[in-house]
């Protein structure tokens, strides 16, 4: 079965742990082996003073409680960032808002002629007779249709219906507020990657 590896808390692994390196960097800037230095870290050997003497550099930015090691943020990025890949990822967000916000179109537009037909329907199916009592073929199949256009529209006003809407509405919203925070890391905006301000109808 092979070694479970320690955790420890020695000056080398807290050095390596605050500047990112592995075992094998740390060994090729203190001029040892790997296997020097995991066995150190596992406390199966002691460092030497010549080796201490070679990580003071390092050791001594450390913080003062291991616990600090990594809950320092204070070197964020300073340097204004590239514009190309903020543009490209900018220019993503817009094209997957807009085309969320087609779909979204056709669903209101739906329900906008399913509320319309909501209105009509209970009077048309009130003054088309029932098929027992028509023997017109014609007045027959237009009280089917009545009856088939029913069905669509209760489909277009129900809660799934409504939930799609929703989830499209969503998704385009993190997508421009997405596309907001980009634009804000451009100096100059570009007029296609500018962010339209929309408010959408409620369902």
């Amino acid at each position: 079965m092979p070694r479970k590896s320690l955790s420890s808390n020695t000056v080398l692994a807290r050095v390596r742990g605050y500047f990112a390196l592995h075992q094998r960097q740390l060994a090729e800037y203190l001029g040892v082996s790997p296997e020097l230095i995991k066995h150190i870290e596992a406390g199966r050997r002691v460092p030497t003073a010549a080796l201490l003497a070679r990580l003071t550099a390092l050791a001594q930015v450390l913080p003062d409680h291991p616990a600090a090691d990594a809950t320092e943020y204070n070197d964020l990025p300073t340097v204004a960032p590239a514009p190309g890949p903020v543009e490209q990822r900018l220019d993503e967000c817009l094209h997957k808002a807009r085309q969320l916000r087609l779909k979204m179109e056709v669903l209101a537009r739906r329900t906008r002629f399913a509320k319309r037909w909501q209105q009509m329907l209970p009077g048309l199916l009130a003054a088309a007779p029932a098929a027992a009592s028509a023997p017109d073929p014609a007045a027959v199949r237009t009280r089917e249709w009545l009856l088939a256009r029913q069905a669509e529209t209760v489909a277009s006003l129900d809660a799934e219906r409504a939930a799609e809407w929703h989830l499209l509405r969503v998704r385009a919203e993190a997508l421009e507020a997405e596309a907001v925070a980009l634009a804000a890391l451009l100096p100059e905006l570009p007029d296609w990657a500018r962010v339209p301000v929309l408010g959408y109808p409620a369902q």
